[in-house]
């Protein structure tokens, strides 16, 4: 079981409305919003039903480190150190923080006041045609490990 990092890359124009639940439910309202889910969880069921909208794959600990340094936000407006995570979590650093959720041993929620969706800019040099799935040279569906070049292109 593995922690993989969704990114919705289209917008909501001409999406059918069960598409569009489903990714209001997973907390991807925008294009370049990111999260996190569980591979094993129904929410594997939910990415299919959405597949033209995102693109997944699983996340390493240094991309999330640096995800959660660059990208991740409090509820308060603030932004993720090592000093809020030492004081509202029982990790010391964001760094054992990310290791503990890619190993399943943590969750974002170990944080208090973390939002779980991280805003991102748009890719450096862009997506590829995002009508196509990923394995058809094209930006959406299952990325593999490509995930992690993705969003070090939008951190």
């Amino acid at each position: 079981m593995t922690k993989l990092a969704v990114v919705r890359i289209r917008g909501s124009v001409d999406v059918e409305k069960e598409v569009e639940d489903t990714l209001r439910m997973l907390r991807l309202t925008r294009p370049n919003h990111s999260t996190l889910v569980d591979d094993s969880s129904p929410q594997g069921g939910m990415l299919q039903k959405a597949k033209e909208m995102v693109t997944w794959g699983p996340i390493k600990p240094e991309v999330l480190e640096s995800l959660l340094k660059k990208r991740g936000e409090l509820v308060s407006g603030g932004s993720v150190t090592d000093e809020v995570v030492r004081k509202s979590s029982s990790y010391e650093t964001v760094g054992e923080l990310s290791k503990a959720i890619c190993e399943e041993k943590a969750e974002l929620d170990d944080v208090n006041g973390l939002r779980k969706v991280f805003r991102l800019r748009p890719p450096k040099k862009g997506y590829s045609p995002t009508q196509r799935s990923y394995s058809h040279g094209g930006a959406s569906g299952d990325r593999g490990e490509k995930i992690n070049d993705l969003l070090t292109r939008m951190i």
